[in-house]
């Protein structure tokens, strides 16, 4: 049992990514509090905001598969268009969700009768300088952390 914890955490196909993750958020962290100059610690694992944790992630796993498998192989191709659908759903999908949950914030907010639990939450999706930025992020620490 040692032994596969040993082995999983000397993979660097997965301790690169999930330590970009890591430095994705906390990027957000401290471009909140930079912003707002609030602590908001929610920022350490919500999504949204700048950069894309999730593109830097699957981005920063096929920058360390095209290094150590060949850009031409199977599997860093896989690894390329699995981040190009992270990267689509971002900008794409998730934004368009953000957008209308704040459309209905603001309907629920100003009739009387139409009641929620909580607010709907609106930062959702990247805008594509937050996904560009992440992508950035997941191909720079793919190559130092190789």
């Amino acid at each position: 049992m040692l032994k596969f914890f040993t082995d999983v955490l000397s993979n660097r196909a997965i301790t690169t990514p999930v330590l970009t993750w890591f430095l994705a958020q906390s990027i957000k962290f401290f471009h909140n509090y930079v912003k707002t100059r609030k602590l908001d610690f929610r920022k350490l694992i919500g999504s949204g905001g700048m950069p894309s944790s999730h593109t830097a992630f699957t981005v920063s796993l096929a920058t360390i598969l095209g290094i150590h498998n060949g850009f031409t192989s199977d599997i860093f191709a896989l690894a390329v268009v699995f981040s190009l659908v992270v990267m689509a759903d971002a900008a794409g999908v998730r934004r368009a969700a953000g957008k209308q949950a704040e459309v209905l914030n603001k309907l629920v907010n100003s009739h009387e009768n139409i009641q929620l639990d909580k607010q709907l939450k609106e930062l959702l999706g990247h805008t594509p300088i937050e996904v560009v930025a992440g992508a950035a992020l997941g191909i720079i620490t793919g190559i130092i952390l190789n």
